[in-house]
């Protein structure tokens, strides 16, 4: 079975020639090396990326994405590993390692300096603590566009670098300010994704040397191929249980919603409802409760009490088999003209808003207006 197979191997993907396989492995090298530029460039782009994110700003975390250079030993590791070349992946490993810890440093100090605590984190921070299998997708592709960039030169290497950053610095600038916040869960999380995309990114970059016929022979290519396989593959477990909480969640929202509109008085007809969030616990065997904030329109004549609030509670409860704390946001709409104001009742929200009548001026207040001279004539 093997013999057959590593026939078709070389057969399909024959093997560059020598002196084209060491010129990109110099080219590794150089890149693999810890110099001034990956410094600098590692500093500034994790200081910009911690106040992105900090700010929930994603315009100015894609400007940190731009200037990152984690992809630099990636690319070295993928084809170190593929050629069992020690020097290479040493290199590789050690700058991979001094640019981790930095951002993770940088981003911890800054985000002690500001001091937001972690119930206050934006949803750029948020969406990168809770990897899925879809983020493994990502690295596996922004992987295979850095591997392909490298090997045709027709590709800029800025594209590669650009979707290599989008995986790599936010989810370390996260670790370190939810480190500087004392929130393991979040920088647990925030690691996780890191290492998911690190690994996805490593393995299609081998994958990509391989089909590019950039190997050794064909005994060193299985066992680079299969060992980092199986590092990733342990990874899917965890990924797939945080994607079936992901898919579980949106669809309990939707039937939340739901029931709410048709089911309830205090949504459905006392008030309207704006928007609808659920706040999920970290772990999903926590067993702190979900919390559902619920925005409406209330109705000005029949306020909503907190007896309705635990009336409604429990009617989600025996309908979705889950208990929920409910938090309703209560906001009222005025209908203002001039002199006039009244708060709005809720079949009015969506319906036309009609003016109130306006009563025409007195005689005499119109007078002062007018002067003699003013006064049109029947003749004209």
């Amino acid at each position: 079975m093997l013999i057959p197979l590593r026939k078709w191997f070389k057969q399909k993907i024959p093997r560059v020639p020598p002196d084209i396989r060491e010129n990109l492995r110099q080219e590794l090298m150089k890149e693999a090396e810890l110099d001034t530029e990956f410094v600098v460039l590692t500093v500034t782009s994790c200081f910009i990326a911690t106040l992105g994110l900090l700010m929930n700003s994603a315009a100015v975390i894609i400007g940190a994405m731009l200037i990152a250079p984690l992809m630099l030993p990636l690319r070295g590791l993928a084809l170190g590993l593929l050629d069992t070349d020690r020097i290479l992946v040493r290199s590789s490993l050690f700058n991979l390692i001094i640019g981790t810890l930095t951002a993770i440093f940088i981003s911890g100090v800054v985000g002690g300096f500001f001091g937001v605590p972690h119930a206050s984190f934006g949803s750029e921070i948020l969406a990168r603590t809770q990897p899925t299998l879809a983020d493994l997708g990502v690295a596996v592709a922004a992987g295979a566009i850095s591997g392909f960039a490298k090997i045709r030169r027709k590709l800029s290497d800025a594209l590669a670098g650009t979707a290599i950053s989008v995986a790599l610095m936010p989810p370390l600038c996260v670790v370190g300010i939810a480190l500087s916040q004392k929130a393991l869960p979040l920088a647990s999380g925030a690691f996780l994704l890191y290492l998911t995309n690190l690994l996805g990114i490593t393995l299609s970059c081998i994958i990509i040397f391989i089909l590019g016929g950039y190997y050794l022979n064909y005994s060193q290519t299985s066992q680079a191929l299969g060992g980092f396989v199986a590092m990733t593959g342990i990874l899917v477990f965890p990924l797939f249980i945080s994607f079936g909480n992901l898919l579980r969640q949106e669809r309990f929202e939707g039937k939340i919603k739901t029931f709410l509109e048709n089911k309830t008085v205090t949504v459905g007809q006392q008030s309207e409802l704006v928007g609808l969030k659920v706040q999920w616990p970290t772990f999903p065997w926590s067993k702190e409760y979900p919390i559902i904030f619920i925005t409406v329109q209330e109705n000005t004549k029949n306020p909503i009490t907190p007896t309705q609030v635990g009336l409604v509670e429990k009617l989600v409860k025996k309908e979705l088999g889950k208990k929920f704390k409910l938090v309703f946001r209560v906001s009222q709409l005025r209908e203002v003209v001039a002199d006039y104001e009244r708060p709005l009742s809720t079949p009015q929200l969506f319906g036309p808003i009609t003016p109130p009548p306006i009563s025409p001026l007195p005689r005499h207040e119109l007078l002062p207006f007018f002067s003699s001279e003013d006064k049109v004539t029947g003749s004209d």
